[in-house]
């Protein structure tokens, strides 16, 4: 399934507020992203009508597939803001770039990069 850019950040998004909070809500995506309620709450429309996401009673829960993109989205970011820090870039520029790269990052090249890594 093809998702936008920025779908696959507010999946991951999602998926790290999830984590910490008991359920997410649109202005905590809102307050954790830094964009307008309308700009969120377009997104949700669209994650939704793919069927990324569900909203009941204003909570934003992630369908299967929708864990499942927003997982894979966020272990490259983890993975190349790892790789990155190690290549002696700071840690704010890491992850500020992994989140640029992860987006466009080949299947074949990140199972690389994760086979360096554990080497």
């Amino acid at each position: 399934m093809s998702v936008f850019q920025s779908g696959e950040d507010y999946l991951e998004t999602i998926l790290i507020l999830s984590r910490k909070l008991p359920k997410v809500r649109a202005i905590d995506i809102v307050n954790d992203m830094g964009f307008s309620k309308p700009s969120v709450s377009l997104a949700m429309k669209k994650l939704k009508e793919q069927n990324l996401i569900e909203i009941d009673r204003g909570s934003i829960i992630l369908t299967d597939e929708g864990e499942k993109l927003a997982l894979n989205v966020y272990k490259k970011h983890q993975l190349l803001t790892k790789f990155l820090i190690s290549l002696g870039v700071s840690e704010e520029t890491a992850k500020k770039d992994a989140c640029e790269i992860e987006h466009h990052l080949s299947e074949e090249s990140y199972e690389a990069i994760k086979r360096s890594i554990k080497e």
